[in-house]
C-alpha cells in the first residue's frame, strides 16, 4: 500500500504539490489523473524517493522508499522509458539491473518474453521505437516481481495490440493482490482499466473515489428521444409535455431530443398520454472523459485559444490578383483582336513575348528591380540545347593569275 500524508513540494516560489493525502490500496488498479503541470510526475518521484518532499511524507508498506531493504524486489516503476543506455542491448540493460539487486539471470529472459522483446533482446536499445522502449521499461519494472508497481504513461507509443496488452497486464497484476498505480491522459483507457481514481489539479486533491462514483458526481445523464420523421406535430407535443412536467429539452443536430431531469419511465408515460409515438428512447451516461473535463475545467496551466486570423487573408472585392485573367479580356501582351485560346501566329524565328533563351513565357525569369544585383545562373536549370555548329566554309580554289591574298 502507498500512503501519502500532507505531501507538499516547492521549487523556489513555485508550489508543485500542496497538502496532498491519499492511499493506493492493493488488489485494484488506481488511476492517477490530472492536467499537464498538475504535479503527477512530481508526486510519483516523491513516492520513489527521487525528490524529497518539502513537508509531509509518503510511505510504501509503512516505510519511506529509501528505507526499504532491497527496494527493487518490493517496488517496480516506469517513469521514463528513455532512461536506458542506448549502447546496451535490452538483455544487457536488464541483466545489469538484475545483478545490482541479486535477481537471477533467468528472470531477465522471463520478463523479455512477458513484454514480447525476446526476439530483439540482443539489439541495442538506441534503435528501439517508442513503443519498444515502453515495453523495455515495463520489463524493468517487473524484473524483481514486486508487490507495488508504478507506471507513468505506460501506453505511450504503443499500437492498439500493445495498449490492449498493457490493459490486461494491469488487471492481471492487480488481481494477484499487487498495488498498481497508473498515471495516464487517455481517459478511454482509464475507464476500461482503473477501478479507483485519484484526481489532482494544480497540486491539490480533487477526487479520491471509484470510477463509477466519479462519473455520477461530475456529469448529468440524459435521455435521447426521437419521434417519427416528417411529423413535426408529434415532436412539439412531446416537447410541451416534457416541459410541463419540469424536464429540460434540447434539440440534437439529427432532429432527436435530449431530455434531462426526468427518468426514462416518466418520459415514456408522458409520450403515451400525449399520444406520441417514439422511434427511440435511450439513456445516455457521460463518459469518464466528459466527467473529467467537467471537474478539471479551469485547473489546467495551459489553455489554448482560437487562432485569430482576421486581417491576414483580406481580399478587396473586384480586385484582380496578380497572374489572374478577368473574363472577356485578352491576356497581357496579346495583340489587339486576338482572343484567348486562339493560336497566335508568330513570324518565323520570332521569340514569344517574355520568353528567354527559348523558354516558355511562364518559366521566364522575373524582371530585376532597378538597383538590384543581377541574379546568377540557376544551377538546377537544364542546359539549353546547343544549336548545331555551322560547317566551316571550304576554301575557294584559286585560279591561275589570281592574286592569292
Amino acid at each position: 500500500m502507498i500512503e501519502a500524508y500532507g505531501l507538499t513540494k516547492r521549487y523556489g516560489a513555485k508550489t508543485a504539490v500542496y497538502n496532498l493525502s491519499f492511499q493506493v490500496r492493493p488488489g485494484a488498479v488506481t488511476g492517477f489523473l490530472g492536467p499537464n503541470g498538475s504535479g503527477k510526475s512530481t508526486t510519483m518521484r516523491m513516492i520513489l524517493g527521487l525528490d524529497a518532499p518539502s513537508s509531509g511524507q509518503v510511505t510504501i508498506g509503512g516505510h519511506p522508499f529509501r528505507n526499504l531493504p532491497n527496494a527493487p524486489r518490493q517496488v517496480g516503476a516506469l517513469l521514463d522509458a528513455k532512461a536506458v543506455h542506448g549502447g546496451r542491448s535490452a538483455r544487457s540493460h536488464l541483466l545489469s539491473l538484475a545483478q545490482l539487486s541479486g535477481i537471477p539471470a533467468r528472470r531477465v529472459d522471463e520478463v523479455l518474453g512477458v513484454v514480447g522483446l525476446q526476439s530483439v533482446g540482443k539489439k541495442r536499445s538506441k534503435g528501439f521505437s517508442l513503443g519498444m522502449g515502453q515495453r523495455l521499461g515495463i520489463a524493468a519494472a517487473l524484473l524483481g516481481d514486486p508487490a507495488v508497481l508504478l507506471f507513468d504513461e505506460p501506453v505511450n507509443g504503443l499500437d492498439p495490440e500493445g495498449i490492449l496488452w498493457v490493459r490486461n497486464l494491469m488487471k492481471q497484476l492487480a488481481s494477484e493482490g499487487r498495488t498498481v498505480f497508473v498515471s495516464s491522459h487517455l481517459m478511454s483507457e482509464m475507464a476500461q482499466t482503473a477501478d479507483h481514481l485519484i484526481v489532482i489539479g494544480r497540486g491539490q486533491l480533487m477526487a479520491d473515489t471509484s470510477v463509477k462514483e466519479f462519473i455520477e458526481q461530475n456529469s448529468v445523464g440524459f435521455a435521447r428521444v426521437r419521434t417519427p420523421d416528417g411529423e413535426p406535430e408529434q415532436h412539439e407535443k412531446l416537447r410541451s409535455a416534457v416541459q410541463e412536467a419540469g424536464g429540460q429539452v434540447q434539440p440534437e443536430e439529427d432532429g432527436a431530443l435530449r431530455i434531462s431531469g426526468l427518468a426514462l419511465p416518466h418520459i415514456s408515460d408522458l409520450a403515451h398520454k400525449a399520444d406520441v409515438r417514439l422511434w427511440e428512447l435511450s439513456p445516455h451516461s457521460a463518459s469518464l472523459e466528459e466527467a473529467y473535463m467537467r471537474m478539471t475545467q479551469g485547473s489546467g496551466d495551459y489553455v489554448s485559444t482560437a487562432d485569430a486570423r482576421a486581417g491576414l487573408q483580406q481580399q478587396v472585392p473586384g480586385a484582380q490578383m496578380p497572374g489572374m485573367q478577368m473574363p472577356g479580356t485578352a491576356p497581357q501582351g496579346m495583340p489587339p483582336g486576338m482572343q484567348p485560346g486562339m493560336p497566335q501566329q508568330m513570324p518565323p524565328g520570332a521569340v514569344p513575348p517574355g520568353a528567354q533563351g527559348g523558354m516558355p513565357p511562364q518559366m521566364a525569369a522575373p524582371p530585376v528591380p532597378p538597383g538590384a544585383p543581377a541574379p546568377g545562373p540557376n544551377p538546377y536549370a537544364d542546359a539549353p540545347p546547343q544549336a548545331p555548329a555551322a560547317p566551316a566554309p571550304s576554301p575557294q580554289p584559286q585560279h591561275e593569275g589570281e592574286d592569292a591574298r
